[in-house]
């Protein structure tokens, strides 16, 4: 098991927080907000893409500025980037049945886990269906 320190627990729970926090705040929580966001050809709810771009507009120059310049992460792990860069079967099919069941549900892991505290059956499947998909997909890699 992983022995991890109170500043990283901390800093876990601070970055988690605030990551909720925004989800909350921009209403991507609400799964009938993010499928009208996904329905380009019904009655469109474009609201979400400015989120999305004012995230971009706030994380890129922190990005650029500060993250971008580092070697390690704040509490001492190496910053590395994803050397695979190949887009296989395995990355479209995830991708596939990751776009289905956003589309189908409005919920990725992120809300869902945010929404957590609503203690909904829809939320509880969901992450029992997150968790177990995760499963699978980690034992099929192995073999």
């Amino acid at each position: 098991m992983l022995q991890k320190t109170t500043k990283e627990l901390i800093i876990a729970l601070l970055a988690g927080s605030l990551f909720g926090a925004g989800m909350l705040v921009s209403n991507m929580v609400n799964p009938q907000k993010i499928i009208a966001f996904l329905n380009v050809s019904g009655d469109w709810d474009p609201s979400l893409a400015f989120v999305m771009i004012g995230a971009i507009g706030v994380f890129s120059p922190i990005y650029h500025l500060f993250i971008k310049k580092r070697q390690q992460a704040i509490y001492g792990e190496p910053l590395t980037c994803i050397q695979h860069k190949n887009v296989d079967m395995h990355l479209i099919i995830g991708a596939v049945i990751f776009g289905i069941g956003w589309g189908l549900g409005g919920f990725c892991p992120g809300p869902a886990i945010t929404s957590m505290a609503n203690i909904s059956p829809i939320i509880v499947i969901f992450i029992a269906s997150l968790l177990l998909g995760s499963f699978l997909g980690r034992r099929y890699k192995k073999d």
